[in-house]
This record gives C-alpha cells, sequence and structure tokens, in this order.
C-alpha cells in the first residue's frame, strides 16, 4: 500500500481527490483493524470494503447543508455502502482522520519538494564545474572587492541547496505523524493499536501524544523551512538580478525569443522571472508568521488553525516547488558575459589588489598601520580624483625603497586570490 503514497505532482497532491482519497483510506484501514480485533463484524467490512467509495461533487453538495466536511464525506460514503456504513469513523474524531490525511498529503510536497530541489542542485553543480575558473570581481557591501570566481558563486549556492535539502527532509520526517486517538488524545473509543496500524500502512509514525489535534508546532517546523528555502531562492534570484543590472551585466537570466521586455522602452531585457521569484518569497515568509500563530490553540483544542492552513500550506508548498523548478530553468540558461566581468575587474584601476600591496609591504618589514594609511592614502586619490593606483604607488619613495617594480608588478595578478580555488571546489566533489 506504501507505493500509492510516493511522489505525485504537487498540483495533484493539494487536489479534493487525493485528499478524499487518503481520508476513506484512514477509514477504511481502521475498520479492518476493528473487524480483526472483532468490533465490526466480518460481513459488515466485506460490504463496506466492496462498495465503499466517494464522489467529490456530492461530498461538497452535501456539505452546503452539513457545513461540516467529514461528516459530508461520511454521509456519501454511506450512500454508497449501505446500513454496514455505520461501523465507518467507528470511536474516532474528525481531527483523527483530518490530521492524519493532512500528515500524508505534506509528506508527498516534502518528497515533491525534495526532488525539485535536488534538480536545482544538479544544475548548480554543473555550473560550478563549468565556471570554477571565470574570474569575477567580488563585491562587499555592493563595492568591489576582491577577484574570485564565478563558479564560487555558484558553489555556495549549491551548499545552502544541500542544507536546503536536509532541513526538508527533516521537516518532512517531523510532519508524518497521525493519530486516531479521540476527542482529547485519551484512547477511551480506539484502541492505540488502530493507530499504529493505519500509520504503518499510511507511511506515517503514531504521534506520541495528542490532544484532538497534532500538536501545530511540527506543522510551523514545516512551514518555516519553506520560508527559509524561499528566502535562499530570493537571495541568489537577488544576486543574478544586481549581476544583470545595465552598468554590471556580468550574467543574465534567459530571454526568450519574442519576449518584450517593456509596453514604452523596446529596449528593456528585465529580470522579471528573478523578481517574481523575489516577491513569491515575501509570501511564503508571511505564511510562516501564520504557522506560528496557529501553535497557539485554546485547551486541547480550537479551531482557529483550520482555515489558516487550508491556504497557507497548500500555497505554500506549491510556491516553493514553483520557485525552484522556475530557478532551475534560469541557472540552467543563464546567459553569462565573461568579457564584461573582465572588464569589471578593471574598472577601478587596481584597487581590487590593494590587500597585495599591503601584505607585500608588510612582508618587507614595513608596519601594518603605517602600510594601511599608505595604500589608503594612495587609494582615495584614485577614488576621488582618478589618479592612477599603481603608478602613484610604484612613484613614492616610501614603496620604491622596499618593492621593485616586479615585485609591485605581482601584486596586480590574479592568481594570488585564486590559487586555493580548486582546494574549495574539491569539497563538492569538483
Amino acid at each position: 500500500m506504501l507505493e500509492r503514497y510516493s511522489t505525485v505532482a504537487m498540483r495533484e497532491i493539494w487536489s479534493a481527490e487525493n485528499y478524499w482519497r487518503i481520508v476513506l483510506d484512514i477509514e477504511l484501514f481502521a475498520c479492518e483493524a476493528m473487524q480483526r480485533a472483532g468490533l465490526v463484524p466480518e460481513p459488515a467490512w466485506r460490504e463496506i470494503k466492496a462498495r465503499a467509495g466517494f464522489d467529490p461533487a456530492r461530498i461538497a453538495e452535501i456539505e452546503l447543508t452539513t457545513r461540516h466536511d467529514l461528516l459530508a464525506f461520511l454521509q456519501a460514503v454511506g450512500e454508497k455502502v449501505g446500513d454496514s456504513a455505520r461501523y465507518l469513523h467507528l470511536g474516532l474524531t474528525s481531527s483523527d482522520v483530518k490530521d492524519t490525511a493532512l500528515a500524508v498529503q505534506m509528506k508527498q510536497a516534502g518528497e515533491q519538494l525534495d526532488e525539485s530541489l535536488w534538480a536545482l542542485r544538479r544544475v548548480l553543480h554543473r555550473q560550478a564545474a563549468n565556471h570554477r575558473h571565470t574570474v569575477v570581481v567580488g563585491r562587499t557591501h555592493g563595492v568591489h572587492a576582491e577577484p574570485m570566481t564565478l563558479g564560487m558563486k555558484f558553489a555556495l549556492w549549491l551548499d545552502e541547496v544541500e542544507r536546503a535539502i536536509a532541513r526538508m527532509r527533516r521537516a518532512t520526517q517531523t510532519i508524518a505523524r497521525g493519530k486516531l486517538s479521540g476527542a482529547v488524545g485519551t484512547y477511551a473509543t480506539v484502541d492505540p493499536a488502530v493507530e499504529e496500524e493505519v500509520c504503518q500502512r499510511l507511511g506515517l509514525k503514531p504521534e506520541r501524544i495528542a490532544t484532538q489535534v497534532i500538536q501545530r508546532d511540527r506543522h510551523a517546523e514545516y512551514l518555516t523551512t519553506l520560508a527559509i528555502i524561499a528566502s535562499s531562492l530570493d537571495k541568489m534570484a537577488t544576486e543574478i538580478r544586481n549581476l544583470q543590472r545595465t552598468e554590471i551585466r556580468e550574467v543574465e537570466e534567459p530571454f526568450a525569443p519574442g519576449q518584450k521586455g517593456s509596453s514604452a522602452m523596446p529596449h528593456k531585457r528585465n529580470p522579471i522571472a528573478c523578481e517574481q521569484l523575489t516577491g513569491l518569497a515575501r509570501v511564503v515568509r508571511s505564511n510562516a508568521v501564520a504557522a506560528l500563530e496557529n501553535n497557539v490553540l485554546w485547551h486541547e483544542r480550537d479551531m482557529s488553525h483550520s482555515s489558516v492552513e487550508r491556504i497557507i500550506i497548500p500555497d505554500s508548498t506549491t510556491l516553493v516547488d514553483y520557485m525552484l523548478q522556475r530557478l532551475t530553468q534560469i541557472i540552467e540558461g543563464l546567459l553569462i558575459y565573461p568579457d564584461n566581468m573582465a572588464a569589471n575587474l578593471q574598472r577601478t584601476g587596481g584597487l581590487i589588489y590593494s590587500q597585495r600591496v599591503l601584505l607585500a609591504l608588510v612582508g618587507k618589514g614595513m608596519s601594518r598601520e603605517q602600510a594601511y594609511g599608505l595604500i589608503q592614502e594612495k587609494a582615495m586619490a584614485s577614488w576621488l580624483d582618478n589618479a592612477d593606483f599603481r603608478r602613484s604607488l610604484a612613484e613614492d619613495p616610501r614603496v620604491a625603497v622596499l618593492l621593485s617594480e616586479a615585485e609591485l608588478a605581482a601584486c596586480f595578478a590574479n592568481q594570488p586570490f585564486l590559487q586555493r580555488v580548486d582546494t574549495v571546489m574539491a569539497r563538492f566533489g569538483l
């Protein structure tokens, strides 16, 4: 039976058809366990097993009157089964079935997200390998810092996605709990053995203790995990957006033939897909706040969480799955401009090599404070007056007495910054 609960497409997981199918299985599994325990007559069980089914449209029709979805379900199934339907839902409360069904759906969604995360990981791994030696300027505070490689940016994201995979798996394990313990969790009307069997057949673990509901810290952990993943995807999309800016243009999200960027300006190539991901991340993060609020319920249960979860759980899982697939497409088809990267490396006239000069002067015996002050003086003149940084250093007697022309020139090479890139990449099997 476990094969039924393997990963299915996200759009199907939250369908009424899938939900009621899980609910029916829970009722049937419980009824079968009770039949073996002598609580349900065998002829009644055979009739239930043979006739039980559901029509989502009929359930929705009945719910207009009952205003209770599970009672509508039981009535709709009863219309197909006949008198033996009185043995369905024996000793159970609605949340026994509904919370357990939700756990199955969230487990299915977590498995689907795992697949989508792995797809993104594969693309990042490939791009990190392809661009491990593509030199690009690193930026801190939005300002040029020192040379690095584009492959290291991809490897950084790869590392974060691997953490996301681990988090998602933990959160999926956390939520994969079922309960069939009655109105306030005392098992007064149902044997714990029934719960154990039903959960085993669904691929869940029984909750150790529950009230009328499974406690919502589990759901909050799941939703906050989705929020962290969404924020990671937002970070990657924002970096692409920044690198696509006209004055940088080192990478660019794919721009399809016939695509239009603006109704007014035909020249525009806007990073709309990455901007969309940033916007959707805000929705997922806000849903996590609602999940945290849901953890606070009155006594053994109130219903304040229920209406919220009908929105935030399907929406967040669906949005994150879409975001993962969309970003995977963007990174796989990313337009990369090494010539612009090379040009940007020179935009500051060599300022990005200041630390190499600092280390060289200190290595020749100058104090760090003196060397830092000297280099900063030349750097500020380069920033503000467009002075040639390297020439002004070469012409300063405090530098010339310590560094030969060749030694100074060596400070302005990229290789010293990149000498351990392969060491870092090896940590990812690259």
